[in-house]
């Protein structure tokens, strides 16, 4: 009898667990609900967190902790935008910072008009910013990100290295991303993750991102099933879905396979031997 159409069988080293979060509440999504309009306001530039924004962190953070998903993420990969960065940190992120420690912080105390204290690095995953996983580009001033110089004085633990620029030459005035792009691009963000070596991974970035990406995935599941990968995210929800490379590219070795036949001898199937 062979597996039904609705099953996979992968093997477990070409696989990858990532935690997919939304950021928390911004003062955009407030704004736009009010008004639609409003996401056209250079005075939602690089939108930060609203007060209870910051209790959706508080109460994610608490869900990871108790999970056991906070000790289990080898790297967090960051939408470089106010708004993100502030719920990676504020959701991954250790404990108070203390002067003198030796590590930077990964926030600094009120980074992005926040009440917040600073935030530490130590004994966390490393955090990376990619420019990849943003929203749609263009058009709507909260997404235009403020520049990586910046950045890096309120979030000195996280890495920016991968910004080509420090300015943002992405974002256009005149021209939004459409869907089909965005898509486009979440896919080959796929695609890089796959390549990391770490197997288990959040990834904090935003609704539009999520929907559109999300969306090429999950056409030969049921319905019901691709509407849990796919449907829209609430501020700050975390899915955790497992990421498949049936490519070879980026694989690592197994690390749980054992060869066997060790020591070596004879180890002829009897029904291989059969078909002889």
């Amino acid at each position: 009898m062979e597996a039904k159409p609705s099953q996979g069988l992968y093997p477990l080293h070409r696989c990858k667990t990532i935690h997919l979060v939304r950021h928390a509440q911004g003062v955009h999504n407030v704004e736009g609900e009010k008004n639609h309009g409003a996401y056209l306001s250079e005075d939602l530039f690089d939108a930060h967190l609203t007060p209870l924004g910051w209790q959706q962190v508080d109460n994610l953070r608490k869900h990871v902790k108790a999970s056991g998903i906070s000790n289990r993420i080898e790297l967090v990969v960051v939408s470089p935008l106010l708004r993100t960065l502030q719920t990676a940190v504020g959701t991954f992120g250790g404990e108070g910072y203390t002067d003198g420690v030796d590590a930077p912080p990964l926030m600094t105390a009120g980074a992005g008009s926040s009440d917040r204290p600073a935030i530490s690095s130590l004994n966390r995953p490393p955090f990376i910013a990619v420019e990849s996983c943003r929203e749609h580009l263009g058009v709507h001033p909260c997404d235009r990100r403020s520049s990586v110089t910046k950045y890096r004085e309120l979030f000195p633990a996280v890495d920016f290295s991968l910004a080509k620029t420090d300015e943002d030459v992405l974002w256009k005035p005149e021209i939004r991303e459409e869907d089909k792009d965005l898509a486009a691009r979440g896919v080959e963000f796929l695609n890089w993750l796959s390549t990391r070596k770490e197997k288990e991974i959040a990834v904090v970035t935003h609704s539009g991102f999520l929907y559109h990406t999300l969306n090429t995935f999950g056409n030969d599941c049921d319905p019901a099933v691709k509407s849990e990968i796919s449907s829209h995210f609430a501020n700050c929800e975390l899915r955790s879905v497992v990421l498949v490379n049936k490519c070879m590219n980026g694989s690592d070795p197994p690390v749980t396979n054992y060869p066997g036949k060790i020591p070596s001898g004879e180890d002829l199937p009897s029904d291989i031997a059969d078909e002889k």
